[in-house]
């Protein structure tokens, strides 16, 4: 990290079927937290769009350098001088022969300059016991690249929700020694309430990291319901900030000295290996 503590900022959400107005939530977002002196501000997976209708939705969808939503936070950023990570927005996708989505995040530096991009792996495929079914993949085209950034928490490893329960992304994110991993959300209640919390922890203790994982909450404009507690987790695992269901900001204070006594006492990044192959 480039200072020995830095103040972050979380936006818990309740998106809705109104883009403009999900712009302008943020963008108030951002000058209140850069106003309560956070250097980076994380939105929710969504937060220019959640609308499961997606015929209704699509009415919406452009590509990312047609964005209202994107300008208004590059703009937004500009004006407060603050780094912002939007958890992701709904974009077409770039030569896309099948017309689909992608589930896109986005880091963008105090001169509104996007500098990271990441499209979301592992797609929302499920069909849950309460009778809740999703199909990610029907319209969102998974991404291909791991996306590490620097920024004001040091190296940021980028991922968004349903990448939580793969481990695979995390062991490369934290080869790669991230400082921090974000990992937005929205989450079912169904998923969330048993496993939120554990898988959040899990993966900042496997990669010795914080975890900034914004999230949306509530009962949407759509009629899906989110589970919310935007947490933040430090790298042996304490829950520093948890937001419970109320939408609004919430602030956290991420130290180096932290990360590295950690890495001192459970030198697990060091001690890895290679896994052996099992024979037939």
């Amino acid at each position: 990290m480039s200072t020995p503590g830095v103040k972050i900022a979380l936006l818990q959400m309740t998106s809705g079927i109104d883009p403009a107005a999900n712009a302008a939530t943020m963008a108030d977002a951002v000058s209140r937290a850069a106003g309560e002196g956070a250097a980076m501000l994380f939105t929710p997976e969504m937060a220019g769009l959640l609308d499961r209708d997606r015929k209704r939705a699509r009415e919406h969808i452009v590509l990312e350098a047609d964005s209202p939503t994107l300008a208004t936070l590059r703009a937004a950023a500009a004006q407060a001088g603050i780094w912002l990570h939007v958890g992701s927005l709904p974009v077409l996708a770039d030569g896309d022969g099948e017309g689909r989505f992608a589930n896109r995040a986005f880091v963008i530096d105090p001169t509104g300059a996007i500098v990271a991009r990441y499209d979301k792996i592992h797609m929302f495929d499920v069909d849950l016991a309460t009778g809740e079914s999703w199909r990610e993949s029907a319209a969102y085209r998974p991404g291909e690249q791991v996306v590490t950034v620097e920024c004001p928490v040091g190296k940021l490893g980028l991922a968004i929700c349903y990448d939580l329960r793969f481990p695979a992304l995390f062991n490369e994110l934290s080869a790669r020694k991230c400082d921090a991993i974000t990992i937005p959300a929205a989450f079912t209640v169904p998923t969330g309430v048993p496993h939120w919390h554990v898988l959040q922890r899990a993966r900042a203790i496997e990669s010795s990291a914080y975890v900034i994982s914004p999230a949306q909450t509530g009962l949407h404009a759509d009629g899906r319901e989110t589970y919310g507690h935007s947490l933040v987790v430090d790298p042996w695992g304490e829950v520093l900030l948890d937001m419970g269901t109320s939408p609004g900001l919430g602030f956290a204070m991420l130290d180096r000295a932290r990360t590295d006594d950690v890495r001192r006492q459970v030198p697990s990044l060091v001690n890895r290996r290679p896994i052996p192959q099992l024979s037939a």
